[in-house]
C-alpha cells in the first residue's frame, strides 16, 4: 500500500493506494498519529480513491482511527472511495459511522 500525506489549511489528507490490509497497520498509524495532538489540524480526510481493496482488518483500523479522532475532538471523513471500496463500506454500514464524501 502506498501512503502520502498533505496538509491543506487545517485539514490533513492521507491518500492511500493499493490494497489496504493489516499488513499496513503500522504505516497507517504512523501517517495519522502526528495529527491527533496537532492543534493546527482540526480534521483528517482519508482519501480512498486509489484503494483497490480493503479487508476486515482495514475496516477495524478505520474504526479505531474514528475513536481516536473523537477523543481528540477532531473531524474525520472518508473521501472518494472507488466503486469496490464504496460497496465494502456500504455492506459494513460505515455510512452510519463516518462522513463519506464522494
Amino acid at each position: 500500500m502506498k501512503i502520502t500525506v498533505d496538509t491543506v489549511g487545517n485539514t490533513a489528507i492521507i491518500r492511500l493506494g493499493g490494497r489496504f490490509s493489516f499488513d499496513f497497520n503500522r504505516e497507517f498509524r504512523g501517517a495519522y498519529d502526528p495529527y491527533l495532538n496537532n492543534d493546527a489540524v482540526e480534521s483528517l480526510e482519508i482519501d480512498l480513491s486509489q484503494v483497490e481493496y480493503l479487508d476486515s482488518s482495514a475496516l477495524g483500523m478505520l474504526l479505531m482511527l474514528r475513536e481516536r479522532m473523537q477523543a481528540a475532538n477532531k473531524k474525520l471523513a472518508l473521501s472518494k472511495p472507488s466503486a469496490t471500496v464504496a460497496q465494502i463500506l456500504k455492506i459494513a454500514n460505515f455510512s452510519k459511522l463516518f462522513d463519506i464524501q464522494k
